[in-house]
C-alpha cells in the first residue's frame, strides 16, 4: 500500500511538473520597418527581460537568426508577399528558399514555423489568392525533402476581415468569396497540424466608436457586472480578444476544421501615440492592454468557448517603427524605443541602446558598446528585491510558475528515492 501510495505522489508531482513546464510563453513580432533600430544583439536583451522567448519575424533575417543561435528562443519567421507567386508556381523555388534561410540555422536557432505571405485572403490580388495555398504546399513539400516537417510547421496569417461576421461569436462566418480559398486552406492545416493564425486588434473596435464600445472591455478591465454575453452558447466575454477568437473558432467550425486546427493570436497590440483622430492611442492604455495581456497568457488562460485551451498570443510590436506607412499610431506599437527605453511603463527598466540603422557593436550584456548602459534591470517578481511598477509583467508570473516547477521537481526526487527505498 505504501508503494502504490508512493507510486501515486511520483505520478502526480510528474504531471504537475509537466503541466508547469508547458506553460505558455509570451511572444513578440519583431518588426524592422525602420532605419533607426539596434542591432539584434540589443534586441535580444529586450526580449530576455520580458521572458519573451517566442519570437516572431516577417522574414527570414539571416543577422536574427543567428544573434540568436543558442539561446533557446522559438521563431516564426515569414516569406514575403512578393514571393508567394514565385513559390506556387515553382517547387524549385521552395526548395531554393529552404536551402537559404532554414537550412543554415537549424538546430542551432529553433525554428518552428513558416507564415507564407500575411493577411493575404483579404487582398484583392487573384494571382496572390489562387497563390497562396500552392505556395505552402511547396513549402511543406521541401521541409519534408529535408526531414523537417516534424519541427516546422507551414502556415499563413489571417485578419479579422476574413469574417463576414463576428458577432455574436457562435454565429461567425467566413466571408462567401473568402471561403472557396479558406476550406481547402483549413484541410491542409488540419492534415499537416499547422495553427490557424489570426492578426486580432480590439484597438480597431475601439477607434472606430469609441462611444459605443466600452473601454474596459477592450483593455481586459470591464467594470463590475461588465461584460458580453452570446445567447447562443451561454458564454459571456469579458474581454473582447477572448471574443475575437472564438469568434474565429466558430467560423472554423462551421467550415468543418473546428478541432483539428489550434488557433493563435499572430497580432496584437495597442499603440501608445496616434492622430487626433486616433481614440484611446495613449500610453496609458497600452500599458493596461499590454499588461493584461501578458497576465493573461501567464496564467495559461483559453476563451470561453475553449478554456483548457492555453491562448498563444504575440504581441506587437518590440519596437516602434518609424518607417511604418499610414497613421501615426502605426509607428508607436513598438513596447520599446529603439534606443531601448520603455515606450512606457512595462515593468522594464532598460539601457540606453545607441548605435541605430544596427550599426551599433555589442557588448558583452548586448547593449551597444558606445551607449554607457548600466545594464537590464528586470522588475522582480513576488519575493524579490524591486520595487513594482504598477503593471503586472510576465517576468512576475514567470518567477511563480518557475518556484512551483522547483517545488514539483523537489516532491518528485522525495518520491523516488522513498519508493526505491521501499523496494529495496
Amino acid at each position: 500500500m505504501a508503494l502504490r501510495l508512493l507510486l501515486g505522489v511520483a505520478v502526480l508531482a510528474m504531471a504537475m511538473t509537466r503541466s508547469a513546464a508547458s506553460a505558455p510563453a509570451l511572444g513578440i513580432n519583431y518588426g524592422q520597418v525602420a532605419d533607426n533600430l539596434p542591432p539584434p544583439q540589443a534586441a535580444a536583451v529586450l526580449l530576455r527581460a520580458l521572458n519573451a522567448t517566442k519570437i516572431k519575424l516577417y522574414d527570414a533575417d539571416a543577422r536574427v537568426l543567428s544573434a540568436f543561435a543558442g539561446s533557446g528562443a522559438d521563431f516564426t519567421v515569414g516569406v514575403p508577399d512578393r514571393l508567394v507567386p514565385k513559390l506556387a508556381a515553382d517547387p524549385s523555388a521552395a526548395a531554393a528558399w529552404v536551402r537559404a534561410n532554414i537550412l543554415p540555422h537549424i538546430p542551432a536557432t529553433t525554428i518552428s514555423a513558416v507564415t507564407v505571405g500575411n493577411e493575404v485572403l483579404t487582398g484583392s490580388d487573384t494571382t496572390m489568392l489562387r497563390s497562396l495555398l500552392p505556395a505552402m504546399e511547396s513549402l511543406h513539400a521541401a521541409l519534408a525533402a529535408c526531414n523537417l516537417t516534424s519541427r516546422v510547421s507551414v502556415t499563413t496569417a489571417h485578419s479579422l476581415g476574413v469574417l463576414a461576421t463576428s458577432f455574436p461569436p457562435s454565429a461567425a462566418a467566413f466571408r462567401r468569396d473568402v471561403l472557396p480559398y479558406m476550406a481547402p486552406l483549413l484541410g491542409f492545416l488540419a492534415k499537416t497540424g499547422s495553427p490557424f493564425l489570426v492578426n486580432a486588434y480590439p484597438y480597431f473596435a475601439y477607434k472606430a466608436d469609441p462611444d459605443g464600445v466600452d473601454l474596459g472591455y477592450v483593455l481586459f478591465e470591464p467594470n463590475s457586472g461588465a461584460g458580453v454575453g452570446d445567447p447562443a452558447t451561454g458564454l459571456r466575454y469579458d474581454n473582447m480578444l477572448h471574443a475575437q477568437v472564438d469568434a474565429v473558432r466558430a467560423a472554423i467550425c462551421r467550415a468543418n476544421y473546428g478541432k483539428a486546427v489550434e488557433i493563435r493570436v499572430s497580432e496584437t497590440g495597442w499603440p501608445s501615440q496616434g492622430d487626433d483622430d486616433e481614440a484611446g492611442a495613449t500610453p496609458e492604455n497600452a500599458a493596461k492592454y499590454n499588461g493584461n495581456l501578458m497576465r493573461m497568457v501567464a496564467q495559461g488562460k483559453g476563451t470561453p468557448a475553449a478554456p483548457d485551451e492555453a491562448l498563444q498570443v504575440y504581441v506587437f510590436a518590440l519596437f516602434n517603427e518609424d518607417q511604418k506607412p499610414g497613421p501615426a499610431s502605426e509607428r508607436h506599437y513598438g513596447l520599446f524605443k529603439p534606443d531601448g527605453t520603455p515606450a512606457y511603463d512595462v515593468g522594464v527598466k532598460a539601457p540606453t541602446i545607441v548605435g541605430g540603422k544596427g550599426s551599433g557593436s555589442a557588448g558583452k550584456n548586448g547593449t551597444s558598446s558606445g551607449g554607457g548602459g548600466t545594464g537590464l534591470v528586470v522588475a522582480q517578481g513576488p519575493g524579490g528585491a524591486g520595487q513594482g511598477t504598477g503593471y503586472y509583467t510576465v517576468s512576475a508570473a514567470a518567477y511563480k510558475v518557475k518556484s512551483r516547477w522547483r517545488c514539483m521537481e523537489t516532491l518528485l526526487m522525495v518520491a523516488i528515492i522513498a519508493i526505491v527505498s521501499v523496494v529495496a
